[in-house]
């Protein structure tokens, strides 16, 4: 029976993270790991989550309040910021709490240059832009910045060099190996270094298995990133199973509408159940009619708009849900993919959305 003191929660499985982890790695081959913990771990809860990572060779986040939050509290492992420092000012602080920036742009490198009396030297990341016209250096400007930054008294060692593919969650998409080849020959212009080019999908599809460093997110919390499969497809657990209690339970007559707008009615003399979660705790508000929703192992339809604090489900005509039972929103039982899919959404959104009233059990 669900906690009705606390009517939704995520309970958050750690033995099922430490289990992506293993997988991971063996996919991985022996490369070192970033493991992707912006937007709070994708929602799982960046300090918990990087404390379980105890293993892992580096975190990756993309803003700097989320390093420093890792920092006090007590994570000692590197820690590389993914879209670098936005202003002069916060290279000094990097450096102090050994955080490593990626660069991206050439206002960086000059920032970087003209910084004085640094009390610790940076490690530095070079992003490369192949093709997904983000972030990212030219081509033609990476040999020229690479041997800037050796130069520069400011970093301590050579730039791991990166780069991002656009279409690795279509591994037959003709842009990954145009952006493969092109780092390829980017990297033959370098002197020997670091490299990496692989996220979950292209790790997944095992596109370019030889760069040194592999970058998990989504895999790392049991989820696939392509649109036909789910995490259990490749040997992986959801770590988040988003929960909810039943609140009340009522029947409801045919021709009978339920909720705002009277947008759903009734067909048939039913039983409705209202779970305690909604848009405020971040189940997509655009979440449309028959929406899975598990309940005491079935499968129910949600009914009825999506509001701030419930949502509806019908039940059916034989009643085998009771006051104080839980539903699962998405978890191990039902997969976030198959919840995204009947929204028409990604699994990211919905994992990233979940508010932060929605309380984290580490189990």
């Amino acid at each position: 029976m669900a906690d009705l003191m606390r009517p939704a929660w995520a309970a958050i499985d750690l033995a099922a993270l430490q289990h992506n982890v293993k997988v991971i790695r063996k996919l991985a081959g022996g490369k070192r790991i970033l493991a992707i913990l912006k937007a709070n771990a994708y929602g799982h809860g960046l300090q918990r989550i990087a404390q379980a990572l105890s293993e892992i060779d580096a975190i990756g986040v993309a803003r700097v309040d989320e390093a420093l939050q890792l920092r006090n509290a007590g994570v000692t492992r590197p820690i590389v910021l993914l879209e670098g420092f936005f202003d002069a000012s916060q290279i000094p602080v990097l450096a102090a709490s050994n955080i490593q920036p990626v660069i991206h742009n050439l206002r960086q490198m000059k920032e970087l240059s003209q910084v004085d009396q640094l009390g610790d030297t940076l490690k530095v990341w070079l992003k490369v832009d192949t093709g997904m016209h983000r972030l990212g250096l030219e081509p033609d400007q990476v040999v020229s910045a690479y041997q800037q930054l050796l130069d520069l008294p400011q970093v301590n060692d050579h730039p791991v060099v990166i780069s991002h593919l656009a279409c690795a969650d279509e591994p037959e998409h003709p842009q990954n190996e145009r952006q493969i080849a092109l780092f390829a020959s980017i990297l033959e212009q370098l002197p020997p270094s670091s490299t990496s080019l692989v996220n979950s999908a292209a790790l997944l599809a095992q596109l370019a298995p030889q760069y040194d460093w592999v970058r998990p997110g989504l895999a790392l919390y049991g989820v696939s990133p392509f649109a036909t499969k789910t995490g259990a497809d490749h040997d992986l657990k959801a770590v988040m199973n988003l929960r909810a209690s039943i609140i009340s339970v009522r029947q409801i007559k045919a021709g009978e509408a339920v909720g705002y707008g009277g947008y759903w009615i009734a067909s048939e003399d039913t039983y409705i159940g209202i779970v305690a979660i909604g848009y405020g705790d971040g189940y997509p508000r655009h979440a449309p009619e028959g929406t899975p929703i598990l309940i005491n192992g079935n499968i129910y339809p949600l009914v009825g708009r999506v509001a701030m604090d419930m949502v509806t489900v019908n039940l059916g005509r034989r009643l085998s849900v009771k006051l104080g039972d839980t539903a699962e929103l998405w978890g191990a039982k039902l997969p976030v993919e198959r919840v995204a899919e009947a929204v028409g959404t990604i699994p990211y959104e919905l994992l990233c959305n979940v508010a932060r009233r929605v309380q984290l059990d580490y189990q």
